[in-house]
């Protein structure tokens, strides 16, 4: 869905030596897949003028199912899209995710919404950009950010036709190859790609016991190997792409079909593709995810293999994070520090989240010592705690966000409670923080322009009150005025005079 262009008193041709174009835009995103469309809705939330320029034309159309995790469906259900993800996805039970050994979900998961939702890639990232654009952010497609410069009151932000925009921030959510992050400067350490495999969807001729029984024997040994059925003779296909020489050239049926009969014997009469594909296990982390105007979320931050199913869900994560601390930042709310701690906090999760994907790759290998420890791993997945603290690793409702010393629940995210009048969540659909008071006797006072105050005697918190940032962390836990007060300039600036 592309949304009207930017209106002409917004738009600037392009200019020489170091003439520089109005400040049409707050933030200008590069990229509108999942992370830069969640990033824009957040900044809307708090009325900051957004553009998102896409270098693709169109939206994806491949479809690629993917899965949102425990956290990020609690974000949704904040932001009100839970239900409408529910109406186009598929609910899976939360196991078996950590190196796919099939264990079940752990009982009594932390949350309202303990379940994968798999859905389809290009549903995701339309409705996320219809959110976007309903809440007025603007969209241009067919832009690709060539380059920029910033200075001390902008970026100004150069197209690959030579048109220049500005605005105050620039944001990259441009991928793994981002123009945004390499033009930055920003070291991209890791690890390169090892081990390439295929992807795609595909109608299969062979019968459907066949099929089951030769991957169930070949699964035993080669994890990077599936033939998954979607209906209709339809399935899911995924093969080491060892023998298919050329990185640089997309996949071709063919070679689905010579790594099929190399690994199974048969090619089980695959044709008539949906989409194919090739990924590798590359694993980088960028250095800083900010340099001054210029910031980085999504793949253009963090790369690492699909095991698990993480990706998607570290961005929109970052997105939900920075979203509410730039718009602070540039409303003119925000204490100092504030947007540093999008790198502080984020920063930490994406290196666990490559840690664990390495663990993970490494329990896939066929070889000897990894098959060890994978079945060692199996055994001990038994173990309640165990299984439970990888499902809450993978799922991400086990971070805690380091806001000092304080009780156990200090920097973790609030689950989805009743209160009054409804559910949690649905307090914090515009993004504002939010304090939850069982003794009736505080208020946000000052603050009430930018945090809403719900007095609840009876919610079912371990605590007196809690102070929630818009992103759903818990931010103050107690009774006293005094203290909260402190703690609201803390997260949300000044008061208001």
């Amino acid at each position: 869905m592309q949304s009207p262009q930017a209106t002409p008193e917004l738009r600037a041709s392009a200019v020489g030596g170091t003439d520089r174009a109005p400040l049409g835009f707050d933030v200008i995103i590069a990229g509108c897949g999942p992370s830069g469309a969640m990033l824009a809705a957040e900044l809307r939330l708090h009325d900051v003028r957004v553009l998102v320029l896409e270098k693709e034309t169109e939206p994806v159309s491949f479809v690629r199912i993917v899965g949102l995790h425990i956290r990020s469906l609690e974000l949704m259900a904040m932001r009100g899209l839970l239900d409408r993800l529910l109406e186009r996805g598929r609910r899976r039970p939360a196991g078996g995710f950590f190196a796919a050994i099939d264990k079940p979900a752990p009982r009594g998961l932390d949350s309202a919404h303990a379940y994968l939702l798999g859905i389809p890639q290009p549903v995701i990232e339309r409705l996320l950009e219809e959110h976007a654009t309903r809440l007025g952010a603007q969209v241009r497609r067919g832009c690709a950010v060539a380059g920029f410069e910033q200075d001390d009151e902008g970026v100004t932000v150069e197209l690959a036709d030579g048109e220049r925009l500005r605005s105050r921030y620039l944001v990259g959510c441009d991928g793994a190859r981002s123009t945004v992050r390499k033009r930055l400067g920003v070291g991209f350490p890791g690890e390169p790609s090892r081990n390439d495999t295929l992807m795609g969807e595909m109608h299969v001729g062979a019968p459907q016991e066949e099929i089951a029984a030769k991957v169930s024997e070949i699964s035993r040994t080669n994890r990077r190997f599936r033939l998954q059925p979607f209906g209709e003779g339809v399935y899911s296909v995924l093969v080491p792409a060892a023998g298919v020489a050329d990185r640089t050239e997309p996949p071709t049926l063919e070679d689905f079909r010579q790594q099929l009969r190399a690994i199974a014997g048969t090619d089980f009469g695959v044709h008539s593709p949906r989409w194919l594909s090739r990924f590798g296990d590359a694993t980088r982390l960028a250095e800083r995810y900010r340099v001054g105007r210029v910031l980085l979320a999504g793949d253009a931050a963090h790369i690492h293999p699909p095991t698990g199913g993480q990706g998607l869900n570290l961005g929109v994560q970052d997105a939900v994070n920075l979203g509410w601390k730039l718009a602070a930042h540039i409303r003119g709310r925000a204490p100092e520090t504030l947007l540093d701690t999008y790198h502080s906090e984020r920063h930490p999760v994406a290196a666990d989240v490559l840690d664990n994907t390495r663990a993970q790759t490494e329990l896939h290998s066929t070889d000897p010592g990894p098959q060890a420890v994978r079945r060692l791993l199996t055994e001990l997945m038994d173990i309640d705690e165990v299984n439970r603290r990888l499902i809450e690793k993978i799922t991400a409702i086990d971070i805690r966000y380091d806001f000092g010393d304080g009780p156990d629940l200090l920097g973790r995210r609030m689950r989805d409670i009743d209160v009054k009048d409804g559910r949690l969540y649905t307090l914090l659909h515009h993004g504002r923080g939010l304090l939850l008071d069982r003794t009736e006797h505080l208020t946000t006072g000052a603050w009430s322009d930018r945090v809403d105050h719900v007095a609840d005697p009876t919610a079912a918190l371990d605590a007196p009150c809690v102070l929630l940032r818009p992103d759903g962390h818990i931010a103050w836990i107690g009774d006293n005025q005094q203290d909260l007060n402190t703690h609201l300039s803390r997260w949300f600036g000044h008061p208001s005079p």
